[in-house]
């Protein structure tokens, strides 16, 4: 291998890239804006929930009660209506998600059993199992709490007997899903660029007739290869970078393993990433068959590789797919290192695994290549 002629396409590639305003744009300004529109909208926690309450009783107890529901953050009882079918058509219009019809003898609960219906809108399945749920558990909160101070008056008390449940949260005690969230973003948003941006890098050469040109000189495909995918190793990582500091200073997700392991090995999946777009590239003769093999491996490894859905939930036959991505093992090293702070020997067998998949997919695309026009 020539380190002049290596570094003489280094040279071209970085001068190409330059060149091509829109895709250099894109490789800094896309990290950013998937990292912001994901971190804002991908979010499984549900609160503040619109809610309309028919308050048949109006006395302090019903108001004390509504107001337990507001307190509780995952409803908003900002909607009062006066009978039930103003309810209906709020949960109708879409512009609630629950309805809290309260009868008339509410306020007799402390004597004898009330039955208090809440309405949910189940259009949303997500939004429906959140204020069923949070809807029992404040309902019971607010009897359990009033039946003992009721019973307290009377000089009576509830036997100290049953179950005492003490829990405690590891890791994320606030149940916070960006703390979840922004590792796998990390790690998304790296892959989806780096790959894009590569599938191109071959098959623009052929589309610009820039290829004929290299065809003809001494530089081999091996050369020819490398010295194209340093200057995307070298936006990839720096993209790495803004992106990790984004999640660390603006997100407020904390590294609380080794930095420099996450630095390390963020730069062993990068190489993994862009080996995958090289390997379109070969694959591919037109970029829009390049965009289209990009597309067919980065939308399965959102869902297979762990970032929306558990894999410990999936099929054996679909997880046994999921094993084979790349994307799957990092995300573990990212939530390792940054949620759990774990070290390297935790993580010793994704990082066996990666690696050893950057390498034969960066050996598979090199043997593929050929410096030829067919």
């Amino acid at each position: 291998m020539s380190i002049s002629r290596l570094f003489a396409i280094i040279k071209k590639e970085f001068i190409q890239i330059k060149r091509d305003k829109p895709s250099l744009v894109i490789s800094i300004v896309m990290p950013l804006a998937m990292l912001f529109l994901f971190g804002y909208a991908v979010s499984t926690e549900v609160d503040h929930i619109p809610m309309a309450v028919f308050d048949q009783n109006k006395t302090q107890e019903s108001r004390d009660f509504i107001n337990a529901y507001r307190n509780s953050l995952y409803f908003n009882p900002d909607y009062y209506v006066d009978n039930i079918d103003e309810l209906n058509n709020l949960i109708d219009a879409g512009k609630v998600k629950a309805g809290l019809i309260i009868p008339p003898d509410f306020s007799q609960y402390k004597d004898k059993m009330t039955n208090v219906l809440l309405k949910i809108d189940g259009s949303d399945p997500t939004t429906a199992r959140t204020a069923l749920s949070s809807g029992i558990m404040v309902a019971q909160y607010f009897s359990n709490k009033n039946t003992e101070k009721e019973l307290a008056k009377k000089g009576m008390h509830i036997p100290n007997i049953g179950i005492d449940l003490s829990t405690k949260v590891e890791y994320n005690p606030d149940l916070n899903t960006l703390t979840f969230t922004i590792p796998g973003l990390l790690g998304l948003v790296m892959q989806n660029i780096t790959i894009i941006l590569t599938a191109f890098a071959l098959v623009r050469e052929k589309e610009k007739g820039t290829m004929e040109q290299l065809i003809v000189t001494p530089i081999k495909s091996v050369e020819l290869m490398i010295g194209k995918l340093i200057p995307y190793i070298l936006i990839g990582y720096i993209d790495f970078l803004m992106v990790l500091a984004l999640s660390i200073y603006w997100f407020r997700v904390p590294v609380n393993g080794s930095i420099s392991l996450l630095l390390l090995l963020g730069f062993d999946f990068i190489i993994c990433a862009l080996a995958i777009g090289m390997l379109i590239s070969t694959a591919a003769k037109t970029q829009t068959q390049a965009m289209q093999g990009a597309f067919m491996v980065l939308l399965p490894t959102i869902i297979l590789s762990g970032f929306i859905f558990p894999r410990e939930q999936m099929p054996s036959v679909i997880r046994a797919i999921s094993d084979v991505i790349p994307l799957t093992y990092f995300l573990d090293i990212l939530r390792g290192i940054i949620i759990k702070g774990v070290s390297a020997n935790i993580l010793l067998n994704q990082i066996i695994i990666m690696t050893s998949m950057g390498f034969a997919l960066l050996l598979i695309a090199v043997l593929r290549f050929r410096k030829r026009l067919d």
